[in-house]
């Protein structure tokens, strides 16, 4: 009955919204609320500005694409910034068609879906409420109806500029059901809809044999010939083409490239001049934003035909590349699960991690910067710190190829992998592991990967693992070190101090006797082995973080176990050094003794309940890291 209850709220709603007035009415909402008269390009960039808007590593994050676009903040500030923002200042750009071009299953269709439904739900707020003539199939903007003589006038008293002409059905309505009086030309408030073709049209291209012009731009009805006695007389005439139906607000061509050329000559003018010809009809001004998809290869083939000159210039391209960081690949992935029928099975942590690091691998290119290979590359993409290497690199690397990104794996071959583990396996729960294995068998099953490309992806799968023994080992160190969190404090603490005497060539006091002592070298070199700083190293190291104390104290900051990614890997590994004879003994023992079992228990507990596994995946867990550690 909830749901009943909702559907009635939701027709209360509905009704709600409605309005209807006469064109003098609506005058009286234009004159108080002025974007109510907003153009279509206008309307779609208030809408996506309407979400909100924050900035994260100096790039602008548009919270309309948050949710549902991962890791293409670049593409999407730049589509944003260099096409709907002009666009919606009437300068030309808004004259281009919007080509959204990349490699498959990168997010195209999902930015224009996104529009579409954004500009549904737009529609029915205050802010983007839209008002068209009644009865206008091609809800036909009410300030068409403006002469052309006061139309400067109009400007002068509402600031609001008034661009097209009167449709040639809503001209013939004007005078035959109105006698001329625009004043008295019924306005209605129109909500845009996808499925009732209001505001939001879709052209798919289909045999160019049998796809009709028609499908964008109406037809005659011929049954209506007699009845009005000429094929222009415009009521003998429908005017439900998708060009028709999408005025005002927006139309997808899909594979905009695979289109008939008739087809696409027609878009030519709609830029250009907003109208296009229809019937025996003068020109049919239209306000749409015209947005459309393709890949690179028909791209490239596109551009390379001559014949196709006119229509280059009248395309805005905006590359929507695969994402790049590991991270943002995981929620794409984690959101792709939680929309299919596979949510109910347990995915251990980290299994959507190595699968996203093989599929970054796969789309980054080698870097000819010194020192710099893939890993610390897709490292540094992540965000994550990388000894010898800041953010004007990570700037350099984006700027070496501008195209990164345009080829490699897709995440659906991903998604279709894990779904095969998960089917196959058949328990409910799946590791990294098993993901591993299923990318691996895959490989031979995925058509237009090459030989050498298969090569190389093999070589990717056996990094993700090197990753995952890393990443693993790590985990089981957290579980196994009690209170981990305050052991690694205590461990940094002790460090700090004796670095902090050894820098200042001081002694420290033993706290239980007060009696003085040199610092501990053993204790620090035990620690910054860990992390390959060298007997010559040290000095400079321990100076470092000196400093660093110092800036923090500068700045009223406290110096903690997170304030410095190497010295925090160091205390880690180091701990986790110390434990491993226990840990080894712990997980490989074929029959534990009891207290063996106890702390087994002990760390499968902390693992479901502090790291999200499932008493699988836990076990699972340790019996790997436990045939690593005695390899």
């Amino acid at each position: 009955m909830d749901i009943l209850n909702k559907v009635r709220n939701y027709r209360e709603e509905e009704k709600r919204l409605q309005w209807e007035g006469t064109f003098a009415d609506y005058l009286e909402i234009v004159k108080e609320r002025p974007e109510v008269a907003q153009s279509a390009h206008s309307r779609v960039y208030n809408m996506i500005k309407s979400s909100g808007l924050s900035e994260r590593d100096g790039r602008k994050m548009y919270h309309f694409f948050g949710e549902e676009i991962f890791g293409l903040e670049d593409a999407i500030e730049k589509l944003v910034e260099e096409y709907f923002h002009p666009a919606a200042k009437r300068l030309d750009v808004r004259k281009r068609i919007l080509l959204l071009m990349g490699p498959v299953s990168g997010g195209k269709s999902t930015i224009v879906t996104m529009l579409k439904r954004g500009l549904e739900q737009y529609s029915r707020t205050d802010e983007g409420a839209v008002y068209a003539i009644k009865g206008c199939p091609m809800h036909e903007d009410p300030l068409h109806l403006i002469p052309q003589h006061l139309r400067e006038d109009f400007y002068e008293e509402y600031g609001i500029r008034v661009e097209g002409n009167l449709s040639p059905l809503n001209t013939m309505r004007l005078e035959k059901e109105y006698g001329g009086r625009i004043e008295d030309v019924k306005v209605e408030r129109i909500f845009f809809s996808e499925d009732k073709r209001v505001g939001i049209g879709t052209f798919s291209p289909s045999d160019p044999k049998s796809q009709d012009i028609a499908d964008l731009t109406g037809s005659i009805d011929f049954s209506t010939i007699a009845e009005y006695g000429s094929e222009s007389d415009p009521r003998a005439y429908r005017f439900d083409g998708e060009l028709n139906k999408a005025n005002r607000g927006m139309m997808e061509f899909q594979e905009i490239l695979k289109s008939d050329e008739k087809f696409l000559w027609h878009l030519l003018s709609l830029t250009q001049e907003g109208n296009f010809k229809a019937g025996r009809f003068a020109l049919i001004s239209a306000d749409e934003l015209i947005v459309a998809h393709t890949n690179e290869a028909e791209y490239r083939s596109f551009i390379s035909n001559k014949k196709n000159e006119a229509l280059h210039s009248r395309i805005i391209v905006m590359p929507i590349p695969y994402n790049l960081r590991v991270t943002e690949e995981e929620r794409i992935y984690g959101k792709m699960i939680r929309e299919s029928d596979m949510a109910h099975v347990h995915v251990a942590p980290h299994a959507l991690r190595v699968a996203a690091i093989f599929s970054i691998l796969t789309r980054l290119e080698d870097s000819k910067k010194n020192g710099m290979d893939l890993v610390k590359k897709m490292r540094l993409y992540d965000g994550e710190n990388v000894e010898g290497f800041n953010q004007v690199d990570v700037d350099e690397l984006r700027n070496e190829f501008p195209e990164e990104g345009m080829t490699g794996i897709d995440p659906r071959y991903v998604i279709n992998r894990i779904s095969s583990a998960i089917i196959r396996k058949d328990v409910p729960a799946i590791n990294a592991l098993d993901v591993l294995r299923s990318l691996k068998e895959g490989l031979d099953q995925h058509p237009s990967i090459s030989k050498e490309d298969k090569e190389r992806y093999m070589n990717y799968i056996s990094v993700a693992r090197r990753e995952y023994d890393e990443i693993a080992k790590k985990e089981v160190q957290k579980a196994f070190v009690y209170s981990y969190e305050e052991s690694a404090k205590t461990l940094m603490d002790n460090y700090l101090d004796n670095v902090e005497a050894y820098c200042n060539r001081n002694k420290l006091k033993d706290p239980l006797t007060g009696e003085e002592m040199n610092p501990d070298e053993k204790l620090m070199r035990s620690i910054e082995e860990q992390i390959g700083i060298s007997e010559n190293a040290k000095k400079a190291f321990r100076e470092e973080i000196l400093i660093r104390i110092s800036a923090y104290a500068r700045k009223g900051k406290r110096f903690d176990y997170n304030s410095h990614e190497r010295l925090r890997e160091a205390i880690q590994k180091k701990l986790f050094a110390d434990l491993k004879d226990v840990v080894k003994i712990t997980t490989s023992s074929k029959t534990p003794d009891e207290n063996q079992l106890k702390k087994i228990n002990e760390v499968i507990a902390r693992l479901i309940d502090e790291h999200g596994y499932n008493s699988v995946s836990a076990n699972d867990l340790l019996r790997y890291v436990g045939s690593l550690l005695n390899r």
